[in-house]
């Protein structure tokens, strides 16, 4: 497993352990009196709460590294892709057409089909022009001018911790009404967006208005029935986000992510250069089967 979804599976194990170890240990207060159901079954919803926020932050810090890693990919590598699928397009209908043999020509029209569409300028100069011309900051370059590179979309140390204490501070979860539910909701989704652009300063304003937002209401007890349902949602929830986490790792982003997880950047360059490889031999031979 990644280290992201490792540190996924073990935020929810501590809270778990917690849990039963409370229900066990804590049959008796420091009085030495026998707790209420109510008091044990209140301390394992708190602590299963807290074991599934955590879980939820290291599924969504993974989730939004996949996601980059998966942009960064494409727009580094997706035109090198078409290049080889062209060039393996192109060898294959050449040599069916030298040979005449219907297994060759079934092998070309079977290359042919696997190329996609040539991208668009949009997509092959990412950031730097579209189909109206250059961006500012390649008019820069060409002109000699300060340019300014395109932004990073990986959220730096400092973001990651940002995001981590907010989520932990303002998670829905933790709600006592509809209404608290609501407004969690509601700074989350602000919050989720501003870590998936990496931008530490809104980040850092977003904790300043939590921090100056209403009190959350204290903590009261529920009825022993409402606590099982509770237990049960957040036991239903931890299986739903372990499928999620699951499906991360198994995509092909996330099978890639998890061989340089400290520096997708020198990965991303290392699979370039062995593309550039590729197409290089790939030219070469439709050169000499083409004459």
């Amino acid at each position: 497993m990644s280290e992201a979804a490792n540190e996924a599976e073990a935020a929810s194990e501590p809270g778990e352990s917690s849990a039963a170890g409370e229900k066990a240990d804590g049959a008796r207060d420091v009085t030495g009196e026998e707790d209420r159901p109510e008091e044990r079954l209140e301390r394992a919803v708190r602590a299963a709460e807290q074991a599934l926020i955590e879980f939820e932050i290291a599924v969504e810090t993974f989730r939004v590294e996949v996601e980059n890693f998966s942009r960064l990919h494409h727009q580094k590598l997706g035109p090198m892709y078409a290049r080889l699928d062209e060039l393996e397009a192109q060898i294959a209908e050449a040599r069916a057409a030298r040979t005449g043999d219907p297994e060759d020509v079934r092998k070309a029209h079977e290359a042919r089909a696997r190329v996609m569409p040539m991208p668009g300028v949009e997509e092959l100069f990412h950031g730097w022009m579209d189909s109206e011309g250059l961006f500012p900051e390649a008019a820069a370059m060409l002109t000699d001018q300060p340019v300014r590179p395109p932004q990073r979309v990986r959220p730096s140390d400092e973001a990651r911790k940002l995001y981590r204490e907010l989520a932990r501070k303002a998670h829905p979860d933790l709600a006592q009404d509809e209404a608290e539910r609501a407004r969690r909701d509601e700074f989350i989704a602000r919050v989720n967006a501003a870590y998936g652009r990496g931008d530490e300063v809104l980040l850092r304003e977003l904790a300043q208005e939590w921090a100056a937002g209403p009190v959350p209401e204290e903590w009261r007890p529920s009825r022993t029935e409402e606590l099982y349902a509770r237990l049960e949602w957040l036991a239903q929830r931890k299986e739903l986000l372990t499928l999620v986490a699951r499906d991360l790792e198994e995509s092909a982003i996330g099978a890639m992510l998890k061989l340089a997880p400290e520096d997708p950047d020198r990965l991303l360059e290392e699979i370039a250069e062995q593309l550039l490889a590729q197409v290089g031999e790939r030219e070469a031979e439709l050169t000499g089967l083409t004459g």
